[in-house]
């Protein structure tokens, strides 16, 4: 007879979100390299021009979220998906056309870039709520931390790929290379079925009432209310850290891009490490402890990169920013899909995706006016102390430390 020792090992993941993920990773994969081209062949047209191209993305995608939430929660979210990557299947595939053809003119990339931002405020919430519909609940930590880990994946390598797709083929050859991600992610799609794949049946709203109802639930409930609070306080206080003010604190060092690019490859480090024990070995007992915990750590190793006046330093800070944030991210993700109802996972999902949005645009525009008017280490400072007051705050939150 033999006896085994230590501690069970994990179920392994159902194979349909497995599959899936897959299949959802090549169109990253693609997206970030689209993304880097986009942005490159505006370049050309002056920093304005660069504007009006990211602009034209996330307005639509702002403004357009919460009616995609209401959309995939009616018809469901597999279905919404699919017409999503048809619709961008098609679009890329005559960008890269056109593009072949005409070059890049700035009409077609504002064009591109409104096409992408639309069709993400549909896509983007229904994707969010798949997790929850593939996976049992008790495994949605270390699903979760598995996409984590392959998202940071593919910003890492996108804009390495879309440099040497660009310098291939040109706009065009990224456009083609994305086309064919969205055909892998289509292949993939009709393969999958989730649980529950139509939508609610009674009697429905108009779908502007239903994207409300979707807001009143989140706010009305304690555990969402805290979480969309939470996710806020710590997409203004800790994503501008290491893409906008690590650069800035760099330059104030005299330190080359070299410097700046570890400095964020530390970050993605520390996401990754995290993300990849959370797969192994499963989330905390207690997902709101650990999110406040990940908050609480991010904020000292954002005071460290504020204070660092070496390399080796910064990165040391950067580094324990990303353990911290993909602490926080890696168990506050699985309390907001298993605390939404069933019939509103991708409204929830939107009004999550609304909240980061807005957070993040508004601090980066106030912490770069900052930036300019005192410094990046002023800034950078009050960023680590904002997290840390929400950290203790959601330490002090009973919905959070009791979930």
């Amino acid at each position: 007879m033999t006896t085994t020792t230590g501690a069970p090992a994990p179920v392994a993941l159902p194979r349909p979100y497995l599959f899936w993920l897959a299949g959802v990773q090549a169109g990253l994969l693609g997206d970030a390299a689209l993304y880097f081209a986009l942005g490159w062949a505006a370049s050309a047209h002056g920093g304005g021009a660069a504007g009006l191209v990211l602009t034209a993305i996330t307005v639509p995608r702002t403004a357009l979220v919460l009616l995609g939430g209401a959309v995939a929660d009616r018809f469901g979210a597999r279905r919404v998906m699919l017409v999503g990557d048809t619709v961008m299947l098609v679009a890329t595939g005559a960008l890269a056309l056109v593009a072949a053809d005409r070059g890049t003119p700035l009409w077609l990339l504002v064009a591109a870039a409104a096409v992408i931002g639309t069709v993400d405020a549909f896509h983007l919430p229904a994707s969010g709520s798949m997790p929850r519909r593939l996976v049992p609940a008790d495994r949605l930590p270390r699903a979760l931390a598995l996409r984590q880990a392959g998202g940071q994946s593919a910003v890492l390598l996108g804009a390495p790929l879309g440099g040497l797709l660009v310098a291939a083929g040109g706009l065009s050859g990224a456009a083609l290379a994305d086309a064919a991600s969205f055909g892998v992610v289509l292949l993939v799609l009709l393969r999958v079925r989730p649980r529950e794949e139509e939508g609610p049946s009674g009697p429905r709203e108009g779908l502007l009432r239903e994207a409300a109802s979707g807001v009143r639930l989140a706010l009305a409930d304690p555990l969402l209310r805290a979480a969309l609070l939470l996710t806020g306080a710590a997409a203004g206080a800790l994503l501008p850290v290491v893409s906008l003010l690590g650069p800035l604190l760099a330059r104030a060092h005299g330190w080359a891009a070299g410097t700046a690019g570890l400095v964020s490859a530390g970050q993605a480090a520390g996401v990754l490490a995290v993300a990849g024990l959370v797969v192994r070995r499963g989330g905390l007992p207690r997902a709101g402890v650990g999110a406040a915990a990940g908050l609480c750590a991010a904020s000292a190793g954002t005071a460290l990169l504020a204070l660092a006046g070496e390399p080796a330093v910064a990165v040391a800070g950067s580094t324990v920013a990303g353990l911290g944030s993909g602490l926080f991210a890696c168990h506050l993700g699985p309390l907001v899909l298993t605390g939404a109802p069933h019939s509103h996972l991708s409204r929830v999902q939107a009004l999550l995706t609304l909240v980061q949005s807005l957070a993040l645009v508004l601090a980066n525009a106030l912490l770069g006016l900052l930036a300019d008017a005192a410094g990046a280490t002023l800034p950078t400072l009050l960023c680590a102390l904002a997290t840390a007051t929400a950290g203790l705050t959601a330490l002090a939150t009973p919905a959070l430390r009791r979930a």
